[in-house]
């Protein structure tokens, strides 16, 4: 039955992911996701059933377009993978617990957010609200231990990053703020705090092999939201290691 569990998940996960591709991109550029239909950006093309099979009308269209032969950014199909591989090892991480749907619910809001901020750098106000009602409802039906951890831990996120953009002066976005806050239901005071210094880290790292090897100008802006998003998946799953680890270094 597992087996069967794990598969729905990976499928569901691809199902997700391309419709997350949909909202991250057209929310960003204040869109319906509704309508239009799915088209190619080059040639306006109105894609067919048999082009949006998640991952595999990528490959099977060579990462072109059927229509007029454009190139497909490869960004769909790994979002779409990415999103099914994190809905698979979910319950492997948390178990088939009550901890399954909070992780289901954070990974859609990592993949969204990331898309959104990778292709205009921007965090919509809806998908935060949005899925900030929704960690509400989640941490009122299944709360943090102690019950408090949540809800402070949002309100710790947006004092943080609200004390950094004023002290960078605007250095941070507003949208990372929020970001922040929101997130901040998920992990908790301390998650919160141990998101952003590995955010932090992912982010210089990234910048580094950006500038050195990629050969990017340093000036160039990165997007935030993906590196506070990956540190806040490792944070939420790897809670209970991290805090033993710790708790190790300072004995």
């Amino acid at each position: 039955m597992e087996i069967l569990g794990y598969t729905y998940l990976f499928i569901f996960g691809l199902v997700f992911g391309s419709f997350y591709n949909v909202v991250g991109i057209r929310l960003a550029h204040n869109e319906s996701i509704v309508f239009p239909r799915s088209h190619c950006p080059h040639c306006g093309h109105t894609l067919t059933a048999t082009e949006l099979i998640p991952a595999l009308s990528y490959l099977f269209q060579k990462g072109r377009c059927r229509n007029c032969s454009a190139s497909v950014s490869a960004k769909y199909p790994f979002f779409e993978l990415l999103t099914a591989s994190l809905f698979t090892i979910s319950p492997l991480l948390t178990g088939w617990s009550k901890d399954l749907p909070v992780a289901l619910v954070l990974v859609s809001l990592v993949v969204i957010v990331s898309i959104a901020d990778i292709d205009s750098m921007i965090i919509p106000n809806k998908v935060l609200l949005f899925f900030g009602i929704t960690g509400i409802l989640l941490r009122l039906f299944i709360p943090t231990v102690p019950w408090w951890n949540g809800w402070v831990g949002a309100v710790t996120g947006f004092i943080m990053l609200s004390l950094i953009a004023i002290l960078s002066k605007d250095g941070m976005g507003g949208g990372d703020i929020k970001y922040f806050a929101v997130l901040g239901l998920f992990v908790g005071v301390k998650g919160i705090v141990l998101s952003l210094v590995l955010a932090a880290v992912l982010g210089l790292v990234y910048g580094l092999f950006a500038i050195l090897i990629l050969k990017k100008d340093r000036k160039e802006p990165i997007p935030f939201g993906p590196f506070i998003g990956a540190a806040t998946l490792i944070i939420f799953y790897f809670d209970e290691q991290i805090g033993n680890l710790l708790k190790l270094l300072y004995i």
